[in-house]
Order: C-alpha cells, then structure tokens, then sequence
C-alpha cells in the first residue's frame, strides 16, 4: 500500500481479528445430533421409533427397580413390605433373594469355613495371568504364573500338598529330557521324550511317591469333593480350565492339519471334524455316562475332571479353525521368508509364523473363549450344579418359590463382567498390536 493511501484511508487493521465461534446449529451436541440421529427422514424416524422403545423399557423397568427390597426371607414378606410400603399393585424387585443366597449362588456347596480358599485361588489367578497379559510386568513373574496352576488346585481341593508337587515334578522331567536330546537326537525325538517320559512317570511313579511324602510329611489342607464345588466358581474353574488348555491344544491341531505329513493330518482332520460335527451337550453326557464303560473296572474318574477334559477338546477343534484361518491369510512371502533365514520348521513357526497368525486370529480366539465360558452352563444337564442349576434349586424352596428374574439377572451379570472383561482385554490387544507394527 502507498503512503499516500494510507494516508487517505478511513481505516487501517492494525491486527487480526480472533475467530468467531461457529454457529450454534453447526457444532457441539447440536451438530451431532443432526449428523447422527437427524441426518435424513429415514433416520429421523428411527431415531423417534428407538426412543420410543427406550421410553416403554424404561418406564416399565425403572419402578421395579426403584420398588426394589434387599431385606426379606421369603417372597412372602418381600411381597407383605412392598404392600406396606407403595401397594399391592405397585411393581417391586425382591432382591432380598440374592441377599439371602448369594454366598451359594457364588459359591455353591463349598464349606463355608473355606470360603477364603476360593477367594484366595481367585486372587493368586488374577496376579499369575497379569504377566501373561501385560508386557509391561516383570518377566520374571512368569515362573510363579507356570507355579499358579497348581497352587490353585491345592488351594480349591485341598488334600495333600505332594500331590501338586509331584504332578508338576512330571513337567520338570519332560523339560529337562527335552534340553538334553534336542542337540543330539533333534526336535522330533526330543519332543516325544518330552512327552512319554512325564506320561510314564504319571502312570507309574506319581502316585507311589505322592503316597511316600504323605507318609513323611502329612502336610495339606481338608480335602474338598468335586461334588461341593457350585454355583459360579465351578463355571469359572470349568471356563478357565478349558480356555488356558484348548489354546495351545487348538494351535498344534491347526498346524497338524497344515502338515505335509499324512498319518498326522488324518488325525487332525479327523478329531476336528469330528468334535466340531456333535453338539458339545453330547459329549458332557458322553463324559458323564459312558466314558467309565471304557475304563477299568473300579476305576474313580472324577466328573469335573471329565467336564474339563470335553470342555477343552471342544473347544480346542474350534480354536485349531480359527488359527487355521489365521495361517491361510498370511501371504506365501512369509513361508518363503522364514525359510531364506535357515530356520527350521518349528523355529520359523515359532518366531515368524504363529505371532502373525495369531494376531490375525485374536477376535476370532477371543470370540471363541467366550463362547465356552458362556457354555459352561450346560453342565446342568449332567448334574453339576452352575448358577443356573442353583437358581432352579433355590426356588424350589418353600421361601423363594416364585422368584425367577431376579436371580437370573444376578447369574447373567455375573457371567456379563467376565464376557465384557476378555472382549475389553481383546479390544486393547488388538489396538496395542497395531501400534507395535505401525
């Protein structure tokens, strides 16, 4: 601008001015609704539709709720307290069932002098799984997570502490057998030594030797019976028996059905189309009924045990799927890759293979660990009692006969926590992975 402008000028903007806000209708919760609930007449009726619904749920759930008693011994005096207090007509929840029963609802039949067993094996799961799940944790804590499972059976059950002891001293002689044949007579034959020695020893030595401490050192606690054990500890046993055994299980199927050997990708096939084609209520009852016929004759095969057993190869044929499709989506490069290193087939699976797949795989693993912490409660069929089975217990008495939602949003809230917790814990895997190869 000439000198002689500015001069002649009327006004001269010696600075700028600062934004105005934008208008009211175009940000805030005003521009969202108009995005995401008032964008076009389809959506707009959908929305007034869905709040409609929202309206008549709510309107109809919120005085029961409201109304609701936690104090009572019977359904009897919860109803004498609701027509006391807002009348006869007036909807009114009687929580005072779950009050009254939540211990057995939580912990089924298990002496309640020990209930700090349970809580304390929920606490020592919690601290032996962190590490697993979170990198960020002492690598070191891993030994106590590999101690854990057998801590926890100590403390569930009780009896003798060299039952334990000596199961484990099994994994200790398969590790070491491994390490000292694996230079010398390689992978394979290592691997079958890691396997057959700590099955002799378990048929043939742990027992005696368990019998041999015991004598000498009678130490332990008061052993508990599988048929104490209700309620949601015995579905959380059950679901995270079954999840922590079936994965590693499920992976070795994956990749026998990959194998270029015949007789063990038969096998795989054949066990995985077999116990994907039968409905998992068939096999509890196959493990409830008929596995003692293929037994020896007096024979003590504990049904939680058997639970546990169908559970996890249930679940293993629907895991080895799922990590089968994991594998397939990897390009060939990756094959080829491990390959031009020298790696050998279980060192290019271990370090190259398997992490690729298996972080391709995790909604499907994660959806699958769900699935089977929710089937869980069909043990009911076979005569365990799961909080499902106890709800039907409980109001067969004489006191809570007539109580149904109520308890059923109890056992559905419980099992909701546990679902919610590994679908969040998936959600951060996934996001955690992704920044990692970013």
């Amino acid at each position: 601008m000439s000198d002689t402008h500015a001069q002649t000028a009327a006004y001269v903007r010696e600075s700028m001015i600062g934004q105005s806000a934008p208008p009211t209708g175009q940000s805030g919760a005003i521009r969202w609704m108009r995005e995401n609930l008032f964008s076009g007449v389809t959506n707009t009726i959908l929305t007034l539709v869905s709040i409609y619904v929202i309206w008549v749920i709510v309107s109809h759930l919120f005085p029961w709720f409201a109304n609701s008693i936690w104090r009572a011994d019977s359904l009897t005096q919860c109803r004498e307290i609701r027509d006391a207090t807002v009348g006869a007509d007036a909807p009114a929840a009687c929580f005072a069932v779950i009050v009254d029963r939540w211990q057995q609802l939580v912990f089924g039949f298990y002496p309640q002098d020990k209930y700090w067993r349970p809580v304390l094996a929920l606490v020592v799961f919690l601290a032996a799984i962190a590490p697993i799940l979170f990198q960020s944790l002492p690598r070191k804590a891993l030994w106590f997570s590999a101690a854990a499972p057998f801590l926890l059976f100590f403390l569930l059950w009780g009896g003798s502490v060299w039952l334990p002891v000596c199961v484990a001293l099994g994994f200790v002689i398969g590790a070491v057998a491994y390490r000292l044949l694996v230079a010398s007579a390689g992978t394979l034959t290592a691997t079958l030594a890691a396997i057959v020695l700590p099955l002799l020893y378990w048929l043939f030595l742990a027992g005696p030797l368990d019998a041999a401490l015991t004598a000498v050192a009678p130490v332990g606690l008061e052993y508990v019976q599988s048929k104490d054990f209700g309620g949601f500890t015995l579905s959380f046993i059950i679901g995270v028996a079954g999840i922590a055994l079936s994965l590693p299980l499920g992976i070795l199927l994956a990749l026998g059905r990959q194998s270029h050997l015949f007789i063990i990708k038969m096998i795989s096939v054949g066990f995985i189309e077999v116990i994907r084609g039968v409905p998992l209520i068939v096999w509890l009852f196959t493990a409830s009924l008929l596995l003692n016929y293929f037994l020896p004759p007096g024979t003590n095969f504990d049904l939680m045990l058997r639970v546990i057993i169908m559970v996890t190869l249930f679940s293993a044929a629907y895991i080895a799927e799922v990590v089968r499709g994991g594998l397939a989506a990897l390009p060939k490069g990756q094959y080829e890759g491990a390959d031009s290193l020298g790696l050998d087939y279980w060192q290019s699976m271990r370090l190259v293979i398997l992490p690729q797949a298996l972080k391709i795989s995790i909604p499907g693993i994660v959806n699958t660990f769900i699935g089977l912490f929710k089937d869980t409660t069909l043990v009911v069929f076979i005569g365990l009692l799961d909080p499902i089975g106890l709800t039907n217990a409980i109001r067969a008495s004489t006191d809570w006969n007539g109580v149904y939602w109520e308890l059923f949003i109890f056992v559905g809230l419980m099992f909701f926590i546990a679902c919610f917790s590994m679908g969040r814990y998936s959600l951060f895997l996934e996001k955690k992975l992704q920044r990692e190869h970013r």
